[in-house]
């Protein structure tokens, strides 16, 4: 069947798809996804690799410092060095990935093929002990990149599989599954760290098999979208010359030069660049402030990430309601507001005491699902057909589980600070900027430029 209308704004080539129960279908495989990936984004970015690798490091270090590529650092600052190191070489190759991906039939192939590499890297880490920290760095590194290869082009199915009336309440769906399940799996985790005594197992070990869990859900429910999800032939793909690589850096050239003709996608990434660094950097270093700065043991962390997961759940499908009401955009903005607060009060809050952590914790959650859902919903309306994994490359080189400016940020204030708090009460910048250039995105006229019929709400 033909298209009637591209997947930056129209009804999206939906094929076969048309018959609702296949295309529900595929968007419930799709949402597996999203249950899969999130069990590395929690327990092992999100809550355990960061503490842990600062402990193995501090265990080589001298007279409190480690050597890195001939740089003395803090071994506190080691985490948010590694995470920016690994958005650096994302957004290096990425984009590239992203050029292939929208020349080949197999979407949901290399989606499962990077998710399985990155499952094989985190597994890794369970022989990070002692003091072999370069170990732990190496296979993060991997398994970080691989999580944001793989999302790319999971994010890229979004347009195919769902129209843009669908597609606030599609991502925002599969946001909260991905909560639910890295939050279950967390829970389980959360039961070994804490009381390791109970399984006859010491602390080091318990954190070691949850990193090895984590790798091994991801692996596993990466097989139900595989399955569930039917490849397509590309669209509308740039004619250019050569083999399948030198094909892939033509089309990404000519991306990138026209990017001036989506002048309001192009805007919608700088601003995206910006506050998602902040969101990113909040999530991967919320743990090592918890218990480094706050004074928390690692299983209370473990408790409020928790609690964040199972909140996010319901932000997510709340915020995506009331986007189809008020627009995607003016609810990001609602929710980048609410960020400025939470780094604000994280400044602030005591050293010791729960229940302002409690707090501070439910209000991430409910800002976290929402913001981070409408984001992607809202970028695959701004993007032109045939470019979905393209656009989503240059999209998912800012994403979740990397960041470069915020951590970056974040490591030099507390290198030079000596303390977390000023470090964390930096990130508002990325929200302000990041929610001023978002003002200067007109919905309406970056769908027209994509291509697409604007939807009734946005």
């Amino acid at each position: 069947m033909t298209s009637t209308g591209g997947p930056g704004g129209g009804v999206a080539d939906l094929g076969p798809l048309r018959d609702q129960d296949e295309r529900r279908g595929e968007q419930r495989a799709w949402y597996f996804y999203d249950w899969a990936n999130s069990a590395f984004a929690t327990t092992v970015a999100g809550v355990l690799f960061g503490p842990y690798l600062a402990e193995v490091a501090g265990r080589a270090a001298v007279d409190d410092r480690i050597s890195v590529l001939g740089l003395s650092i803090d071994p506190g600052a080691l985490p948010p060095l590694v995470i920016t190191a690994s958005t650096v070489i994302a957004a290096l190759v990425l984009p590239i990935l992203g050029a292939v991906a929208d020349r080949t039939a197999r979407k949901k192939d290399l989606l499962a093929g990077f998710a399985w590499v990155g499952a094989a890297a985190a597994a890794v880490l369970f022989f990070m002990t002692g003091d072999n920290w370069q170990l732990g760095v190496v296979s993060f590194l991997v398994a970080n990149f691989c999580f944001a290869a793989s999302a790319v082009f999971n994010d890229a199915i979004l347009p195919l599989i769902s129209s843009p009336e669908e597609r606030d309440a599609v991502s925002s769906r599969g946001w909260a599954m991905g909560y639910a399940g890295g939050g279950l799996l967390l829970a389980l985790n959360f039961g070994v760290v804490t009381f390791p005594e109970a399984l006859g197992l010491g602390t080091e070990t318990a954190v070691r098999l949850s990193l090895l869990s984590a790798a091994i859900w991801w692996a596993a429910f990466t097989f139900i979208p595989w399955r569930g999800i039917r490849n397509r032939p590309p669209r509308d793909v740039e004619p250019v010359t050569g083999g399948a690589f030198s094909r892939s850096f033509g089309q990404l050239w000519r991306t990138l030069k026209e990017l001036r003709r989506y002048p309001m996608a192009l805007t919608f990434l700088v601003a995206y660049l910006f506050f998602n660094d902040g969101i990113q950097t909040v999530i991967s270093q919320a743990s090592l402030y918890g218990t480094d700065e706050l004074g928390f043991p690692l299983g209370t962390m473990l408790g409020i990430y928790l609690l964040v997961q199972f909140v996010a759940v319901g932000g997510a499908i709340g915020f995506g309601r009331l986007a189809g009401r008020h627009g995607a955009k003016r609810m990001i903005l609602v929710g980048l507001v609410v960020w400025m607060a939470i780094v604000t009060a994280g400044m602030l809050i005591p050293a010791g005491q729960l229940l302002p952590l409690v707090l501070l914790g439910i209000a991430i959650g409910v800002v976290l699902g929402g913001t981070q859902a409408l984001a992607r919903s809202y970028f695959s309306l701004l993007i032109p057909a045939g470019k979905e994994a393209e656009f989503f490359s240059l999209y998912h080189a800012m994403d979740r589980g990397t960041s470069w400016l915020g951590t970056l940020v974040f490591a030099l204030v507390y290198q030079f600070s000596g303390s977390y708090r000023p470090a964390i009460f930096a990130l508002i910048v990325f929200f302000v900027v990041g929610g001023l250039i978002l003002t200067r995105v007109d919905t309406a006229r970056g769908i027209r430029e994509a291509g697409g019929t604007v939807p009734s709400h946005v």
